[in-house]
């Protein structure tokens, strides 16, 4: 950790140095600004404000961003969510931010229906008599964003989820080249319904191995 966040400090710095050599800002101006942030930010920490209930926190965290957008002549909800962001982490910040402001389901049971709705958008892009590549791209598009937000309405990380399952279909994968290799083959030379029938054996061996 300590290496690491050396690794980090050293990129902070770099990037201040070029800053001050331009004449933009130094160091100590990042300390300060962070500082003057950490403040404005949690008054009933740092200041005079008087202690408040999550919902009151809540309230004011967005009363200040919205504030602080507008400083930035941003005025969407949604102006300041990084576009940088990976795409499934912003999805994720997208939606909770929409969210403090009830533009949310309530609870899991009508984002799987519009889950289902998406992939019949899609089924409808597959089986149309012409593929437009461009508007099956966006239909899937809405069936992972609906997904991602069914995961956040289960209270479940789709980030860690998506790596669960990865760590999942590795271990399979793996089963049926070990099954492959104590029959002296290989996949490539084994025909799609025995994988099929390794790939049953290897969930089964799995559900039983699960708590």
């Amino acid at each position: 950790i300590r290496d690491e966040l050396g690794d980090l400090l050293v990129q902070v710095v770099f990037q201040a140095r070029i800053a001050e050599e331009a004449g933009n800002f130094a160091f100590a101006d990042i300390a300060q600004s962070i500082t003057a942030k950490m403040i404005r930010r949690h008054p009933h920490i740092f200041g005079d404000a008087a202690e408040r209930s999550a919902d009151e926190q809540r309230q004011a965290w967005e009363d200040m961003k919205a504030r602080e957008r507008a400083a930035k002549k941003q005025t969407g909800v949604l102006d300041d969510v990084a576009t940088t962001l990976p795409p499934m982490t912003r999805a994720v910040k997208l939606q909770k931010r929409a969210a403090r402001l009830l533009f949310d389901w309530t609870d899991p049971k009508p984002v799987m229906d519009k889950v289902l709705e998406e992939l019949d958008e899609v089924n409808a892009e597959l089986t149309a008599d012409t593929i437009n590549p461009e508007h099956l791209q966006g239909e899937i598009g809405d069936l992972l964003f609906a997904g991602i937000n069914l995961a956040r309405k289960s209270n479940i990380d789709p980030d860690e989820a998506l790596a669960q399952t990865n760590r999942k279909f590795t271990r399979r994968f793996q089963y049926l080249e070990a099954t492959a290799a104590a029959q002296q083959t290989t996949l490539d030379d084994t025909d799609l319904d025995t994988m099929e029938q390794w790939w049953q054996s290897a969930k089964h061996d799995d559900n039983s191995s699960s708590p």
